[in-house]
């Protein structure tokens, strides 16, 4: 589904056969501007549907922008009914996916200093994986796979299912695709590594443990951690030594921003 897709769907769900507020209230020939003011400090994600929403368009922040209370992203111009319309649409893009952008900065920024990033995973909203994993770029975090379709990630019921970690492995060879696999005890890490990996995921593991089975690897591979980790743990799981820090909460679970949209008539 494309950008324009996306826009277009939600107008549909929201407006549908018309707006019967604003057309019974606004008359018709009545002109206005809009500006979209953050209430809150925020990094900016989601501009680049306002576009696609408005003809007459002043952007004055573009994703991944700082902004502080009271702060301009964007201004716009036209019909005072066509702006209402379409009010409660860009405000959902834009304080959903700054929100998604926020979350990221902080934890981008609790790393700091470290060698590790912090990459997003496919816990998002249906449709809206695309725009999300723009707001996670925004907010400086890195993109994991977009699907199921682009990388390799043998979990633990890909590995149950195939026979192992060495049968699981062993299928993935010469496919052209990045292959990555999870392992939950020290013998499928052994067996991993034996098995040729050179992406590992180590799931639910303690900063203690994390920075062991590190150690232990001693470069053999690079190396993920996920599972539970927190903006109050991250730091670290960091310091253990990974290349990546995986986070489900970037997407899964993160508050909408305050962003707030003021009319004026024209």
């Amino acid at each position: 589904m494309t950008l324009l897709q996306v826009v277009e769907r939600a107008l549909e769900e929201d407006i549908g056969t018309g707006d019967v507020t604003t057309n019974l209230c606004v008359p018709a020939d009545r002109n206005a501007s809009g500006r979209f003011v953050v209430r809150e400090q925020v990094i900016v994600a989601g501009v680049e549907v306002l576009p696609l929403l408005y003809d007459d368009i002043d952007l004055g922040a573009p994703s991944g922008s700082c902004l502080e209370n009271g702060q301009e992203i964007a201004s716009v111009r036209g019909p005072a009914r066509q702006l209402l319309k379409l009010e409660r649409v860009a405000l959902n893009f834009l304080q959903h996916l700054s929100g998604i952008a926020t979350q990221a900065r902080k934890y981008v920024d609790a790393v700091a200093g470290t060698s590790c990033r912090i990459l997003d995973t496919r816990k998002t909203i249906p449709g809206l994986r695309e725009l999300e994993k723009m707001a996670v770029r925004a907010g400086g975090a890195t993109n994991h796979r977009m699907g199921l379709f682009d990388a390799v990630l043998i979990k633990n019921n890909h590995i149950t299912a195939a026979g192992g970690v060495r049968a699981a492995l062993d299928a993935t060879k010469n496919v052209g695709l990045p292959v990555q696999i999870e392992v939950r005890t020290r013998a499928e890490l052994e067996e991993a590594l034996a098995g040729g990996a050179t992406k590992l995921l180590l799931d639910n593991l303690s900063p203690a443990e994390a920075k062991d089975w590190i150690r232990y690897i001693a470069g053999r591979a690079t190396v993920e951690l996920s599972g539970g980790i927190t903006l109050d743990s991250v730091r670290a799981y960091a310091e253990a030594g990974p290349d990546f820090i995986s986070v489900g909460a970037l997407t899964h679970s993160v508050r909408a921003v305050d962003i707030h949209f003021q009319l004026e008539l024209a």
